[in-house]
């Protein structure tokens, strides 16, 4: 069966040959079918590459990329003790993902030192490590995880792939590591499966992302990039705000991006977490240098192909805590999510306007008790010391852009935090495009988003710049940066 499927694949790329040089040799002649690219029966695969727009671009061939996206606030907790035994769960290994994109909230407690003090490795290192351990220790031996530096934009490292296809090792400029650290960094890889290709901390936000050791041998990955933005107190305290990163597998760029958001319960306080979403779109930049092997690759959130936000976005809901629990017991998800202060936002043309995310089917992951992981905090009767918390969807993943599938979206029961970690699975295509690809369109993601509402005064509110306004001075930006560079 294997042989008649193998020849039937043959023949179909023998009768496609033949029609594209029949067109070549009579520009009259049609191609069959009408090229939409939708990949229908008609599609085929051939060395593991999914053509389905011949008829548009003979030059772009398309795979698909299996993304695990997670996001998990660990309530200041130093990852120890049996938590590799949730990490495992959460990771949900039974089916096994190309890249796994990694989001934490709080990894160490959000105290005054923590908050304003020099940036210490020591946590994050640790997360790295015990990921490290949990993805390979079916591939391989997990003590021989790489390590790369997660803090520094200046000094970070990632995998990419030579001209003949063998890993390499460069800082974000493209600085390839001296032949003793190739060779020290050879020995570490030589049992693992999967690699670190980019991390990111600040205070307490966190983002690791890790991809197969084939397909960085496969795909060439560049424009590896990291950014943070810190929108806390004051508005540049990193307690709260976001990490993120941006890079391109083959002719298809990504943005991952974690953020922790303002938290409160209290009328109005979606209004501070709609300011700092505007905040991150506007503060987020990918710096380009000289040494980047592409001049295209983009500058913002919102030039990307593809685009997922995560963390915890803190929205509540609009009821009151007797009514969400007694829906909570009821298990009734979709009248939950009538209330839901993110939902409102995207339906009321707030921030999101636009994203997708997958349908809730799971109960709110925060906030529970500490005495007890299977209760949420507060409650009738309260307990003495215990903060009484509305039960809520704060932990969510989002997404933006063209040819992405949403294959699952759930929540993990670990009772290390408060919070419950939450986790979707997707299906994308990237492109394999020729040696020069065309830069990405900014124009093909412009989701509306408009700063919150602040005051009471007509003018002052009129004077105050919408995101989208600001979108577009960076999207000028963006443009003179190409004509510069050029």
């Amino acid at each position: 069966m294997e042989v008649e499927n193998q020849k039937s694949r043959t023949g179909r790329f023998r009768n496609w040959f033949t029609r594209k040089h029949d067109q070549r040799d009579n520009p009259s002649h049609n191609l069959d079918g009408d090229g939409d690219g939708d990949g229908d029966e008609g599609d085929y695969y051939m060395d593991d590459l999914y053509v389905q727009s011949f008829e548009i671009d003979p030059c772009i061939l398309t795979n698909e990329l299996r993304i695990f996206v997670g996001t998990w606030n660990v309530a200041g907790r130093y990852p120890v003790g049996s938590l590799a035994v949730d990490l495992d769960e959460w990771l949900n290994l039974k089916e096994e993902a190309d890249m796994y994109i990694l989001g934490f909230q709080e990894i160490v407690p959000l105290k005054t030192l923590t908050v304003i003090g020099a940036e210490d490795p020591t946590v994050a290192t640790s997360w790295n490590l015990l990921i490290g351990e949990t993805l390979n220790k079916k591939y391989g031996n997990p003590r021989l995880t790489p390590m790369l530096n997660p803090i520094s934009d200046d000094n970070y490292q990632y995998m990419v792939p030579n001209s003949e296809g063998r890993m390499t090792i460069g800082s974000h400029s493209g600085t390839p590591m001296t032949k003793r650290s190739k060779t020290l960094h050879e020995k570490l890889i030589e049992g693992s499966k999967y690699k670190l290709m980019a991390s990111k901390k600040m205070v307490g936000v966190f983002i690791s992302v890790w991809m197969k050791k084939e397909l960085i041998r496969k795909y060439c990955i560049s424009n590896v990039k990291v950014c943070s933005v810190a929108c806390g107190i004051m508005g540049y305290l990193g307690n709260k705000g976001s990490v993120s990163v941006s890079l391109s597998v083959e002719g298809t760029s990504f943005c991952f991006l974690v953020a922790h958001l303002a938290s409160g319960e209290k009328k109005g306080d979606e209004g501070r977490r709609n300011y700092q979403v505007s905040e991150i779109f506007r503060r987020t930049a990918f710096s380009r240098t000289p040494k980047d092997d592409t001049s295209t690759h983009p500058l913002t959130i919102l030039g990307h192909d593809r685009i997922f936000w995560f963390g915890d976005l803190n929205y509540r809901l609009y009821l009151e805590d007797n009514f969400a629990r007694q829906l909570i017991e009821k298990q009734n998800w979709s009248a939950l999510q009538g209330f839901d202060q993110l939902r409102k936002e995207q339906e009321e043309s707030g921030v999101f306007e636009g994203w997708k995310e997958g349908n809730i089917e799971f109960a709110p992951t925060y906030k529970y008790s500490s005495s007890n992981g299977n209760r949420y905090s507060g409650g009738l009767p309260s307990r003495s010391g215990e903060k009484q918390r509305t039960p809520a969807w704060c932990d969510r993943i989002l997404w933006y852009g063209k040819g992405v599938k949403q294959i699952s979206y759930f929540r993990s029961e670990s009772k290390f935090s408060d919070h419950r970690p939450v986790s979707a699975q997707f299906s994308t295509q990237i492109e394999i495009k020729p040696s020069n690809p065309i830069g990405v369109a900014s124009h093909n993601i412009t989701p509306t988003m408009v700063a919150p509402k602040t005051g009471t005064d007509k003018g002052d509110h009129e004077e105050k710049p919408t995101l989208l306004s600001l979108m577009v001075k960076d999207i000028d930006a963006w443009k003179h940066a190409e004509l510069v560079l050029k």
